[in-house]
């Protein structure tokens, strides 16, 4: 029996909680176009719309302490969820 695949949310907002950030930088690797390390090694988001939404849910999972932060259009937490 084949899986279903779940419709990605459209990705609204994109916060990276600076102080939780460990510069692992997973979300650069998965979502170059939408996000780069400052100078302090911190994620920072470049191009919120710079990759298509399941690549920014995608990279946002890839954090290991939850760090990148997504919401909808009416402004609920898709990710952490």
């Amino acid at each position: 029996m084949a899986e279903e695949k779940k419709e990605t949310p459209r990705i609204a907002k994109i916060e990276v909680d600076r102080d939780a950030c460990i510069s692992v930088a997973s979300c650069v690797d998965i979502a170059p176009e939408v996000f780069e390390l400052d100078d302090e090694g911190k994620a920072v988001v470049k191009d919120p719309k710079g990759n298509p939404d399941d690549v920014i849910l995608e990279s946002a999972q890839s954090c290991p302490v939850n760090a990148v932060i997504l919401y909808d259009e009416e402004g609920n937490k898709i990710w952490p969820a």
